[in-house]
This record gives structure tokens, C-alpha cells and sequence, in this order.
């Protein structure tokens, strides 16, 4: 396998083409070459375009029906092999469309990245659709084609061999070329959030923002333990005050060509955890296995700014990534110690295995204090309890006003990362009061783990505008199927480029 760049995940070389499918494949041997083609479930499998698509290139799309019996529903997939003939390549790849929505598309898509692995060269038939389809089935094939880096003797290694070069016929370029860069952006989560934590600490993760930066023309800065201290950063060093390894903050920044002063800025806040043991209040063997992807939301805003500048977001975006590593020796902290975040608010620990909670608000105290951002979004594998009531499928989504939280859920629509918006109950407030603090930074008495986790945040960010994504479910996966790989998701780096795109 090739080496890999966890910054720079391995893809294939895409294009698109407007010519018709048999110029395309005029040039090309048809020997070395596969072709993608969608049918829809139901009584007429092929849409107009794909069944004059596949006449001209010598195949007769009622008898691939009729022989091989291929599946319509959404990520069916039947690989046919073409004795030699008039037809124009020797491997036809029919993937199931289902109705031909764009999550059905983004699952056919995904479907044919899988069946092409290893394929020199890829021509795919695009389906009749608008711009949002055909980007649901690039980024569909992107995250399908890929699989989970590998550390081997020589280094990182691709998880799979990817096509080479990929056509697709009769989309946009444009289209192409953004749905590939936001697809990208979220390989690049992932191989960050399943580096092992025996590797990946805060100080690594800094070096690897750093040379993002280097890339992308971001500005960037890093406050090492003893900046931390210097700043009031209470929350980062006590959760990192039992690891052999100190926290970090870095600060990531990301300016559009012609901004000035009445350019709108938006801050992301990702969680850090390099690894959550759950310090003192230990986790179970079974609960901790996952825990080097509790990073998760840093690598998301990592790779989110990593990727402005190519997709050209039209707004300024500072990205905070709150690093820390949560292990146990003697000067991890406690339950029931009080810690004095930035800013001077002081917090009562409950339980030192709610630690993300700790570090957030770190950041978004001097976001807010700090950087006078006009939104504030927060990313986070944070609570249980959001993972129970949403399961993997989808995540809670809090925020200060409907205007902003229906912007995210749209974004998260479009790229096929659902969010469902949970409530700031205020009755709940009464259940973070703290006797010897400002505030309690659990409230285990009143249940709706995830509320309490957000109504802790927001006390943490002022006036702003500001949205929590807890993204605990989604944030994971425990197979390879579809567009996930098994371990990190990189679930929202699609949505928060998607919405960010859209802002003016």
C-alpha cells in the first residue's frame, strides 16, 4: 500500500466531463477501464441519460437487467465482467440509485467508491440530479473508496488502494471539486481521530495544526502548560494535570481575500481529549477502547480550517482546539476540587469523567473575551446521554436561537449529517448550582445528561451567538459500512463546511 499523509488522505484523481460518454471512453482501453452506472429501484430502472449512456458505449441496459438482475435500492452493488466485444470497457459496475435523493445517491456513490478499489481508471455515469446529488454521490465514492490508515513497520500506510483517476460524466467541475475537498476535509478527521494515543498526545496534535497551517496559510498560535498557567486556563491544566503529557490551546486562523471590518467571524471550538482514561473515576475496560477518538472535535475544526481556503469560505473562521490528556497519577484532579477557568469563573468537579465539558470552557470563555466572534460553534464527542437518545444515526444540536440552529440542521441535511435540535431547558439551570463554586459543572440529580452538558457551556460564552453539536453517536462507527470506515467519522467536518460556505 502507499504511504499515507494523515493530512492529506490518499483519493482518487477526480474530473468532470460534460462530453458524452462515448467520447470519454473513445481514448481509453477498455481492458483497463471500469464503468459506473446507477439504476433506480422500481418498474424503470434507468433514468434517460445513464440508458443513452450505456447504448452508446456498445451495452444494452435491458439485457444487464434481465441477466444479471441487479439491485435498485440505495448501495446495491453488482460488478459485471464483459466478454470482449463491441463494448467500450470490460468491468460494468451497476450500483442501486433507490429513489435517487441525495442520501440514496451518497450510498450508491459510497457503494461504487468500494468496487472500484485498486481500478487504474474510473468512468462514472452521473445521474440525472441537480448540483446537490451529484456532490451527495462524490462524496459518497470519497469516503466509500477509503478505509483506515495503517501503521506498519515503515510508517502510515492507505487502508486501501484507491482508483487512480476518476471521470465523471455530465456534472459540473466545480461541484466535483468542492464535494472531493469536503470529503477530504473529513478523512482528514478521521486518520487524526485513529492515530493511537500512544502517538497522538496535545503536543502532537499541535505539530500537526501547525504544519495544517503551514499548508492551508493559516495563522497560528500555541500556548504550551506554562503559557496555559500564565493565561488562567484552569479548566486544560487540571484535566491535563495527570498526564505525562501537558495540555495545549491552539488557536487557528483563517481570513478570505478581501475581508475588512464588517466581514463576520465565526469561531469553532473542538474538543481535545487525546485519550480520556476518566482519570480518577475510572472508566470500564469496555467504555475506554474507543476513548483515542475523544479527540474527535479538534480534528474536525483542524480539518474544517485546513480546508477554507481551497473552498474559498467567504467569512473570517478562528478555530480553537482545546488538547488535553485525561490519565490518573497524583496530580490528577478530583471530585469535588473547584477549578477557576479563563475569565475567573470557578466550577465544582463532580466527576473527573466529564472532563470535555472542562476544557470547552476554557475555550469559549476567551473566545468569547477574547476574539468577539459574531457565532460560536462547539464540536464535541461529549455525553452518554446524547448517544442514548440518538443512538449513531444523527446528533443534538443546542443553540441560542432558531435562526442559527435551522442554518446548521440544513447544512447537516445537505451533507448527509443530520442534526435534531435539543432544548436549553432553563429549569435545569437550578440543578448546576454549586456551594462552594460558581457553578457545578454536572448536575446528576435531574437526568438529561447532554442539556446539563450545554447549559454548563453556555455560561461560558456571554451574549454570543453559539451552537453546540454534540456528536458522542455519530462521532464513531464500530463497522465499515457505507461512507463510514470502523472508528472516527470525522461527522461534521461535511456540515460546518457546508454552512460556512453559505455564510456571507
Amino acid at each position: 500500500m502507499p504511504a499515507e499523509d494523515l493530512l492529506a488522505p490518499t483519493v482518487p484523481s477526480w474530473s468532470a466531463s460534460d462530453g458524452p460518454l462515448v467520447d470519454v471512453l473513445a481514448d481509453r482501453d477498455p481492458g483497463d477501464l471500469a464503468l459506473v452506472a446507477g439504476l433506480l429501484a422500481g418498474d424503470e430502472p434507468w433514468d434517460t441519460r445513464t440508458r443513452e449512456s450505456l447504448e452508446s458505449a456498445g451495452f444494452d441496459p435491458d439485457a444487464l437487467v434481465e441477466t444479471h438482475e441487479p439491485g435498485g435500492s440505495a448501495g446495491a452493488s453488482t460488478l459485471v465482467r464483459m466478454p470482449r466485444g463491441e463494448q467500450a470497457a470490460r468491468v460494468l459496475v451497476l450500483v442501486g440509485l433507490g429513489s435517487g435523493s441525495p442520501a440514496d445517491l451518497r450510498a450508491a456513490g459510497a457503494a461504487a467508491g468500494r468496487a472500484v478499489r485498486g481500478r487504474a481508471e474510473v468512468v462514472v455515469v452521473a445521474p440525472s440530479s441537480d448540483e446537490t446529488g451529484h456532490a451527495a454521490l462524490v462524496e459518497g465514492a470519497v469516503l466509500g473508496g477509503w478505509a483506515p490508515a495503517r501503521f506498519t513497520d515503515g510508517g502510515w500506510t492507505a487502508g486501501a488502494e484507491v482508483a487512480g483517476k476518476v471521470v465523471l460524466v455530465g456534472a459540473e467541475a466545480d461541484v466535483v471539486e468542492r464535494s472531493v475537498r469536503r470529503a477530504g476535509a473529513t478523512l482528514v478527521a478521521r486518520n487524526l481521530a485513529n492515530t493511537p494515543s500512544n502517538i497522538k498526545n496535545p503536543a502532537w496534535m499541535a505539530r500537526q495544526a501547525r504544519t495544517a497551517a503551514s499548508r492551508s496559510g493559516l495563522e497560528t498560535r500555541v500556548w504550551d502548560d506554562a503559557a496555559l498557567r500564565k493565561g488562567g486556563f484552569g479548566g486544560l491544566l487540571a484535566v491535563g494535570g495527570g498526564s505525562a503529557t501537558p495540555p495545549r490551546l491552539v488557536q487557528l486562523g483563517y481570513t478570505p481575500e478581501g475581508a475588512d471590518a464588517s466581514t463576520p467571524h465565526v469561531v469553532l471550538v473542538g474538543k481535545g481529549i487525546t485519550f480520556d482514561s476518566g482519570g480518577l473515576q475510572v472508566k470500564p475496560p469496555e467504555g475506554m477502547l474507543a476513548m483515542k477518538t475523544d479527540m474527535s472535535g479538534s480534528a474536525i475544526v483542524l480539518a474544517v480550517l485546513a480546508a477554507c481556503r481551497d473552498l474559498q469560505v467567504p467569512v473570517r473562521v478562528t478555530g480553537l482546539l482545546a488538547l488535553a490528556e485525561n490519565m490518573v497519577d497524583g496530580a490528577a484532579y478530583r471530585p469535588g476540587d473547584v477549578v477557576t477557568h479563563f475569565g475567573g469563573r470557578t466550577a465544582e468537579i463532580g466527576n473527573t469523567d466529564a472532563e470535555g465539558r472542562i476544557v470547552l470552557a476554557d475555550a469559549l470563555a476567551y473566545a468569547d473575551a477574547e476574539l468577539d466572534p459574531d457565532v460560536v460553534v462547539d464540536i464535541a464527542t461529549l455525553t452518554g446521554a446524547a448517544r442514548v437518545a440518538l443512538a449513531r444515526s444523527m446528533a443534538p444540536v443546542y443553540a441560542t436561537d432558531d435562526e442559527l440552529s435551522s442554518q446548521l440542521r440544513d447544512a447537516g441535511e445537505t451533507a448527509g449529517e443530520t442534526l435534531w435540535p435539543f432544548p436549553l431547558v432553563a429549569a435545569y439551570r437550578q440543578a448546576l448550582e454549586s456551594d462552594v463554586a460558581d457553578i457545578s459543572h454536572i448536575a446528576p440529580s435531574v437526568g438529561g445528561g447532554s442539556i446539563t452538558a450545554a447549559l454548563f457551556l453556555r455560561e461560558f460564552v456571554g451574549e454570543r451567538r453559539w451552537a453546540h453539536l454534540d456528536i458522542a453517536g455519530p462521532g464513531r462507527s464500530d463497522v465499515d459500512s457505507g461512507v463510514h470506515g470502523k472508528g472516527g467519522t470525522g461527522f461534521g467536518a461535511r456540515l460546518l463546511l457546508r454552512w460556512l460556505e453559505g455564510l456571507r
